[in-house]
Formats: structure tokens, C-alpha cells, sequence
């Protein structure tokens, strides 16, 4: 039997798609057998209830008065060494390549070659951050001295190499779902409670950020109202909030549409809606439209980054460019009134999701790249 290892997970612990990725997965290789040590600064959301064999070390960064800023950075890396030769961890794995890697690399330094060091690539440290001639060298340095490095779309493999003259191999790790959560409910019940049996349901769900066109959402829902009476429903909250608000009252529509707010059970919210809306102006891959497509909901939105690798035109969705509202709203309304397309478009994306964005599936690709780091043998890790 291959060894089973202990894992160090670093991640942002608080709402968005890296840090659901980190702690879903953290939870799944606790479940094939392997000590996951979550080492953040503050319990990961997706945490949650006992897991056996997950722990959590909380990162706390001293105050000290000469301190204009609190170093977190500092912090974070001195707390991985010393969680490193406390439970003799033989991998962190963290995600996000400033300053998690960076952080890593520093722990590294610290307690010895023999620790190894995979770093997953999520987006904004690429498409944001290194974009930043002030922090480009540092998260070059931080993908360099990783043992290996991941990304989550063959978009931002190609954008990181691009932007940053990165050589080494990237490993591509798609995000997932675990098949067991995200499934199409039953929630005829609770759809009374939104639009009547005559109408359809849209969705939003975002961190409500500029990148995201949350007004473009406001126009495609727009469009669609006019020919199928609908509802649209917005879920997260952000600074991009208050201008939805108020657009959506100068359009007339504001009676039509219903802000949720942060929710947690997000499977159960999207078995609600018939159609996920997503015309962002970036997306390192896009976790959302593959969480309605799980759940039985395609997906119209844009073909920016990885999203056109989650959504196949066509078959489990449809995308149009950037800002092309009139192109979305068009489709939306094409699938929402023709029930043949509109079942199929479902069956497809629930194949689609099951067979290349399942847990089981990513888990063990990850688990490849571990082993491979520590030249042990991958055969048999679940024996």
C-alpha cells in the first residue's frame, strides 16, 4: 500500500472559488486516508463541521508598533515551518501563487529541502497581480521554486507562461464538484415561493466585483423579460451591489428581481433557476457555471478565459463576446422556449459534468502530482 501523506493546505478561507476548491479537495484526500492540516488565517467557510483527519492552524500576525502594515506574509511562512516540523508534513499545497508560494518557499528555506511545495494557480494572481511590475518578480520567484505547479484551465496555463516567461511544465487540474452535494433537487416547493408556474428563473452568483459585468446581467435579464416572463435571482454581495439597485429600478425591473445575498447551500439555490447567467469580462475557469451545469442549469454567458473549457458551445450552453448582450439574451430566450433543446442542453451538461469535473477524477490527478513530487509510487493509493 502506498504511503498516505501529510498535507498542508494554504488558501484564502473566506468566500470565493479558490478557497472552496482548497477546502473541498483538503476534505477529500482526508477521506482516501491522508492528514490534512488546513494553516490559514481564519477557518476555511466549506470547513465546517469534524472532519476526520483534517485539522486547523489559525496564521496570527504580531502587531508589533514599528509595524505600519502587519506582516501577515512573514507570519504565514514562519507558521508553515513550524507546522511543517510539528506534524513532519511531507507537502504543502497552496493555492495562489502571491504570496501563498512565496510564503512556502520562505517556509522552505526554513526547515529543509526535503519539504515539497505545489502551488495551484486560480487567476487573479495572474491576470491581476502579476500584471503589477512591483510583484511580478516575486510570483515568478514563487512559481519557479515550487516542485509543481497546477492551473485550474488551459487558459491561464498559456496567460501565466505568457505574462511571466514561466518554462517549467504546468500542470492542468480543472476544478470540480463533489457529485454527491452538487445534483439536480427537487425543490418544487420552494420555487413557489420565487416566480409563478408560468415563469422562469435566472441566476446570478458572484462576489458582485466590476470583472464580473453585473450590469450585462441587468441587460441579458432585461432582454429575456420582454419575450418569457421571468424572475432573476442575485446571490453574493460586493461593491458592484448598490449600482444593480439602482439600474434595475431606472429599467422598471426591479419587482422582478430578488437579492439572496451570501448563501451557503448553493446546490439547493441553483436547482431553483433554469438558466445561469455569466458574461464576465474574466474568468480563470469559472466554478459557477460548473456548478449549474451539476445541478442541471446551463449556462449562457461569455467565451472569456477558461469558461468556453467548461461550457461546450452549443452542447451544454451558449456563449457570446464580451458585452454582447443582445447575443445572450437572444440565446436565453431560445432555450427557455424550446423544451426539446432546453432537456437536452441538461442531459449533456450533467454527462459532461460527471465525467470530467468529478471529485473522485480530480482528487486522484492531484494526489499523482503529490506522489510524483516525492518520487513514491501513485499505484494502489487507495488500497
Amino acid at each position: 500500500m502506498t504511503k498516505k501523506l501529510k498535507i498542508g493546505i494554504t488558501c484564502y478561507p473566506s468566500l470565493g472559488g479558490s478557497g472552496i476548491i482548497a477546502t473541498e479537495l483538503g476534505k477529500l484526500l482526508a477521506e482516501n486516508g491522508h492528514e490534512v492540516h488546513f494553516i490559514t488565517h481564519g477557518m476555511p467557510f466549506r470547513l465546517g463541521k469534524y472532519h476526520k483527519n483534517v485539522f486547523y492552524h489559525e496564521v496570527q500576525v504580531t502587531n508589533y508598533h514599528v509595524f505600519k502594515y502587519p506582516p501577515y506574509d512573514l507570519s504565514l511562512a514562519n507558521k508553515l515551518a513550524q507546522i511543517v516540523r510539528m506534524k513532519n508534513l511531507d507537502i504543502l499545497h497552496v493555492h495562489y501563487a502571491f504570496p501563498h508560494a512565496v510564503c512556502a518557499y520562505l517556509a522552505k528555506q526554513i526547515v529543509g529541502e526535503k519539504l515539497k511545495i505545489v502551488t495551484t494557480l486560480h487567476g487573479t494572481d495572474i491576470t491581476i497581480l502579476a500584471q503589477d511590475e512591483s510583484l511580478k518578480d516575486l510570483i515568478r520567484l514563487g512559481i519557479n521554486e515550487s516542485d509543481a505547479v497546477t492551473a485550474v484551465s488551459k487558459d491561464l496555463i498559456q496567460e501565466t507562461k505568457s505574462v511571466l516567461s514561466i518554462e517549467k511544465p504546468i500542470d492542468l487540474t480543472y476544478n470540480f464538484v463533489d457529485k454527491r452535494e452538487y445534483y439536480p433537487r427537487d425543490v418544487s416547493d420552494c420555487r413557489k415561493d420565487f416566480a409563478q408556474p408560468n415563469e422562469k428563473i435566472l441566476i446570478h452568483i458572484s462576489n458582485f466585483r466590476p470583472v464580473k459585468r453585473i450590469l450585462d446581467v441587468l441587460d441579458i435579464f432585461y432582454k429575456v423579460n420582454q419575450k418569457v416572463p421571468s424572475k432573476l435571482l442575485f446571490v453574493g454581495e460586493g461593491p458592484e451591489l448598490s449600482k444593480v439597485q439602482c439600474k434595475a429600478e431606472k429599467l422598471g425591473i426591479d419587482d422582478r428581481i430578488i437579492f439572496l445575498g451570501k448563501q451557503d447551500d448553493v446546490a439547493q439555490v441553483l436547482s431553483l433557476a433554469d438558466v445561469m447567467l455569466l458574461p464576465s469580462e474574466k474568468e480563470s475557469f469559472g466554478l459557477v457555471a460548473l456548478e449549474a451545469m451539476a445541478c442541471g442549469v446551463p449556462t449562457i454567458g461569455s467565451n472569456a478565459g477558461g469558461i468556453p473549457e467548461v461550457v461546450t458551445q452549443g452542447e451544454t450552453g451558449y456563449l457570446a463576446n464580451i458585452g454582447d448582450t443582445n447575443q445572450m439574451a437572444n440565446d436565453a430566450i431560445k432555450i427557455l422556449s424550446d423544451d426539446d433543446l432546453y432537456v437536452q442542453l441538461v442531459s449533456n451538461g450533467l454527462e459532461r459534468a460527471r465525467h470530467y469535473f468529478c471529485n473522485n477524477l480530480i482528487t486522484e490527478t492531484y494526489e499523482k502530482i503529490y506522489y510524483r513530487v516525492l518520487n513514491l509510487e501513485p499505484i494502489g493509493v487507495h488500497s
